[in-house]
């Protein structure tokens, strides 16, 4: 095992043979606990510089050191192999997923005596190459970016692959300043030069999150919060870096949504929320009428309100909107229910229904199911669903749609306009309420173009046999012009804000709400028309709406 000459005369044999400070360390073992089994190195050989491993048993016996030698270099290799492939990407040889976590976890302990921060590099477009030249190229890509990145970072940061294209670099007491100056210099580097795989040259680009981690931070909630980020950069035009500082709002939002996650996948889901319900007021017959939209609320432990766009976005997120869009429909009707005899003037009540709900059969089948428990009441019901929604896939809003018109029940098409294909749609299936994206109401006086457009879409809702609801109405003048138009209601702070449900019980109509003077003259003269009170008539059997946001 050491070579020939090992018994010759001359020096010190077990320092010609090992490392230095290994007999030491044999020595106080075997002096401390009499006998000792430990692994020792060997030196380089002239001939070769690979270091042999030895394992020697030791015991103390009168005063010297009695023991066996035994080469074990082989099975120490494979077991240090071992070690560095538990932490460690065999592609890359950066750290892998459990690699990252034990740094981020071991960080996080010292995160209150020094800063930091989290980076999630995710490269664009990088699946092309594996599918148009195979995966050995796109793996000589990886092997490439990882050593370019490495190249770039100091001792102490540590970088690791957590997916196919996407990977971590973890910045341990690096101030978020610095750690971003760093970042912008990788996505500099990752893009300018070209990847060179035998003789084709592939371009790539990189986009990053980097986010700064805080006390008590766990390491999903991190990685989660810098993944997020780094899908912001890719989807945003330009830099390709997204930083959240602690305390900055993308970061609590995140944070929000993360904690209202893990409530909606407990027994605890629906604590919390509750409704209020905004005015719709008829510009035929404004003091006749008394129909409103659902709107969904909660408020968090402490009483504080949670913003429903963070409930919704948690919802979709942990597949869990069906749970509140439950809540919803069984709150609204059960409501209608209690008070339906003190809803005379209730044409309509709006609920919005997710996207995420309609795509899923089994609470389609709730809502029929829910429907046909409560005949007698279906009829003030209007079921919401979003253009984006029904674009998706027209097929099933065609069969959801008909479906719930059966029962008796109305449907509107909400945020009318924001797609691209609004018009080819409608003859798809047919709807009994048509809401226009706010977006073309909200000072449409100062855009001759959004009045154009508004009267485009009357017009077709009327030729399909459609009543149109405007929404963000917020002034007397577009009120006016709504009017001029021919929209048949109006939505929005020009008439009310969302209201508690014992305010809607206590008015007379939609019009009992509103604020403003001058609105106010405006309505009533509406209000004395003969033509009006003539379209209530008309309108008597008409669709009831429903809304959730």
């Amino acid at each position: 095992m050491l070579g020939s000459k090992v018994l010759s005369k001359g020096g010190n044999t077990w320092q010609r043979y090992f490392t230095e400070g290994a007999w030491t360390q044999l020595h106080e073992m075997v002096h401390g606990t009499n006998q000792v089994e430990i692994e020792i190195k060997g030196k380089p050989s002239h001939v070769s510089h690979d270091v042999k491993r030895f394992l020697v048993k030791a015991t103390l016996a009168n005063q010297k050191i009695e023991g066996s030698l035994q080469d074990v270099t082989e099975k120490s290799k494979a077991t240090e192999d071992l070690h560095f492939l538990a932490n460690h990407d065999s592609l890359t040889k950066v750290l892998n997923r459990r690699g990252i976590e034990a740094e981020v976890t071991r960080c996080i302990e010292r995160v209150l005596r020094a800063p930091l921060a989290l980076a999630y590099l995710d490269l664009d477009r990088f699946k092309l190459i594996n599918e148009l030249f195979g995966h050995s190229a796109g793996d000589e890509v990886l092997r490439q970016v990882c050593r370019r990145v490495s190249n770039m970072l100091s001792h102490g940061i540590r970088f690791g692959r957590v997916g196919g294209d996407e990977f971590v670099i973890v910045f341990p007491e690096t101030p978020i300043e610095l750690a971003t100056h760093i970042c912008r210099g990788i996505i500099e580097t990752i893009s300018t030069r070209p990847y060179r795989v035998a003789d084709k040259a592939f371009h790539v680009r990189g986009s990053i999150g980097l986010v700064e981690i805080g006390a008590g931070m766990q390491f999903n909630d991190a990685m989660s919060s810098a993944d997020r980020a780094c899908r912001q950069a890719k989807a945003a035009s330009g830099g390709g870096l997204v930083v959240y500082e602690t305390g900055a709002a993308a970061f609590e939002q995140h944070d929000t949504e993360l904690k209202l996650m893990a409530l909606l996948s407990s027994s605890a889901a629906t604590d919390g929320l509750h409704l209020e319900m905004q005015p719709i007021m008829s510009l035929t017959a404004p003091h006749e009428t008394l129909n409103f939209e659902v709107l969904l609320r909660m408020r968090d432990s402490n009483g504080r309100p949670v913003r429903t766009d963070y409930l919704i976005a948690a919802g979709e997120a942990s597949g869990r909107m069906g749970v509140i869009d439950r809540w919803v429909l069984a709150s609204t009707l059960d409501w209608i229910e209690k008070n339906q005899l003190r809803m005379q003037h209730t044409k309509f009540v709006c609920m919005n229904l997710s996207g995420a709900s309609l795509n899923d059969e089994e609470f389609l089948q709730d809502v029929y199911n829910t429907l046909e428990k409560n005949l007698h009441l279906v009829g003030k019901l209007c079921l919401e669903i979003t253009e984006s929604v029904a674009l998706r896939d027209v097929a099933n809003t065609r069969r959801f749609v008909d479906t719930v018109r059966g029962y008796g029940a109305k449907v509107a098409l909400d945020d009318f306009g924001a797609g691209y294909t609004s018009f080819s749609y409608l003859k798809e299936f047919t709807a009994d309420l048509l809401k226009i994206d706010g977006s073309f109401i909200v000072n449409m006086n100062q855009h001759p173009a959004n009045i154009a457009i508004v009267e485009a879409i009357v017009s077709l809702a009327k030729n399909l046999g459609m009543k149109v609801i405007a929404e963000w109405a917020e002034d007397c003048a577009t009120v006016q012009t709504l009017t001029e138009i021919g929209v048949d209601y109006v939505q929005g702070f020009a008439v009310a804000r969302p209201q508690h449900p014992d305010k809607l019980l206590l008015a007379e109509s939609s019009a009992s709400f509103i604020q403003d003077k001058e609105l106010s003259e405006f309505v009533y003269l509406i209000g004395k028309s003969e033509h009006a009170l003539a379209q209530v008539d008309l309108f008597a059997e008409a669709p009831p709406a429903v809304g959730l946001h």
